[in-house]
C-alpha cells in the first residue's frame, strides 16, 4: 500500500491529541488489512502514532512500515501484545489460534482481542487464550482501502458495551459499521465480504454492454461505475427502499422496463440471491474446519 508525501508530513505534523489520547493499540500480522486499520488510525489522528504497535513476519517489512508510518514494527508478537490495551489479530484464520496462544503471557481479562480473520469464532479464540477475555470479531470488506467500506462487529461473552464503543470507533476509520449478533457473521461475510466481487462483475458487464452498444470502453467503464456508486449513495442517504428507488427510475413503457425484464428473464435477481447463499454457507464450511 501506497502513500503520498503530503499523508507521511501530515503524520508527523498532527499536534492535535489524538482522538482516543490514552489508548495503546497492536496489530499483529500486519498484513492488507491491518496495513488499512494502520494508515486509517494515522490519517483520521484516532490513535497516536507513539500508541500503535505493529508486527510482521520478517524484519525487513518491518523496517520499510517502521519508516513508513513512523510507528514501532517489530517481528515480536508477545512483546508488542505486551504494550496494547486492544490487539488486532490480523494473521490468517488457521494461524490464529496458534498467535493467541504465542501472546497467552500478556493477556488478562483488561485487555481486549479484536479479530478480523474470517470464519473465526470469539468462542475459538476465548478457548486459545485460556483466559474469559473481551474477544470482538470482526468482517470488514475490501472497500475498507479507500475509507468506504462497512464492518460488520460481534461480541464475545465477555465484552463490555464500553470496549464494544472501542472496536466501533477503531473500524469507523474505514467506512461504517454495524453491530450483529455472532449466529449473523457467517451470512455477513457471504454478502458484504464476498459482495464487491459481486458488484464488479455487474460493473464489468454493463461496461460490456454500453461497449456493445457503441460506447467507448473507457466511458463505458466510467458510466458503469459511477452509476453503481451514485445508486448505492442514493439507497445510504435517502434512507427509501431500493424497489421504490427503482420505480422513480421505470417510467410506463420506457427503456427502463425492458431492461427489466430482460434482468428478470435471465435470472439475475434469483442468481444474486443464490451467489450470497452460496458465499455464506462456504463460510459456514470454514467456521466448522
Amino acid at each position: 500500500m501506497t502513500e503520498t508525501a503530503t499523508e507521511k508530513v501530515n503524520y508527523e505534523a498532527a499536534k492535535a491529541p489524538a482522538l482516543l489520547p490514552d489508548l495503546k493499540v497492536a496489530i499483529l500480522g500486519t498484513g492488507k488489512m491491518g496495513g488499512i486499520l494502520l494508515h486509517g488510525f494515522l490519517k483520521n489522528n484516532l490513535i497516536s502514532a507513539d500508541h500503535l504497535f505493529a508486527t510482521v513476519s520478517h524484519p525487513e517489512r518491518a523496517l520499510a512500515l517502521s519508516a513508513q508510518y513512523g510507528v514501532q514494527v517489530s517481528t515480536e508478537n508477545l512483546e508488542a501484545a505486551k504494550q496494547a490495551d486492544v490487539i488486532l489479530l490480523g494473521v490468517k484464520p488457521t494461524q490464529v489460534a496458534d498467535l493467541v496462544a504465542q501472546i497467552r503471557p500478556a493477556l488478562n481479562k483488561k485487555k481486549l482481542l479484536l479479530s478480523f480473520a474470517a470464519s473465526v469464532k470469539t468462542s475459538a479464540i476465548e478457548e486459545a487464550a485460556q483466559l474469559q477475555i473481551p474477544t470482538v470479531r470482526a468482517m470488514p470488506n475490501t472497500p475498507a482501502l479507500l475509507g468506504v467500506g462497512i464492518t460488520a462487529l460481534c461480541r464475545g461473552q465477555f465484552v463490555s458495551d464500553e470496549q464494544l464503543a472501542i472496536a466501533e470507533k477503531l473500524f469507523a476509520t474505514l467506512g461504517r459499521t454495524v453491530i450483529v449478533d455472532e449466529k449473523h457473521m457467517d451470512a455477513v461475510t457471504g454478502l458484504s465480504g464476498s459482495g464487491p466481487a459481486f458488484f464488479y462483475i455487474i460493473i464489468e458487464a454493463l461496461a460490456e454492454a454500453g461497449v456493445n452498444v457503441g460506447l467507448p470502453r473507457d466511458v463505458a467503464t466510467l458510466l458503469a461505475a459511477q452509476t453503481a456508486f451514485g445508486s448505492a449513495k442514493m439507497v445510504l442517504e435517502t434512507g427509501y427502499h431500493p424497489a421504490l428507488l427503482k420505480d422513480a427510475v421505470t417510467t410506463p413503457a420506457g427503456c427502463t422496463v425492458d431492461g427489466i425484464l430482460e434482468l428478470e428473464a435471465g435470472g439475475l435477481r434469483v442468481t444474486l440471491i443464490k451467489a450470497v447463499k452460496r458465499a455464506t454457507q462456504r463460510a459456514k464450511e470454514l467456521a466448522n474446519g
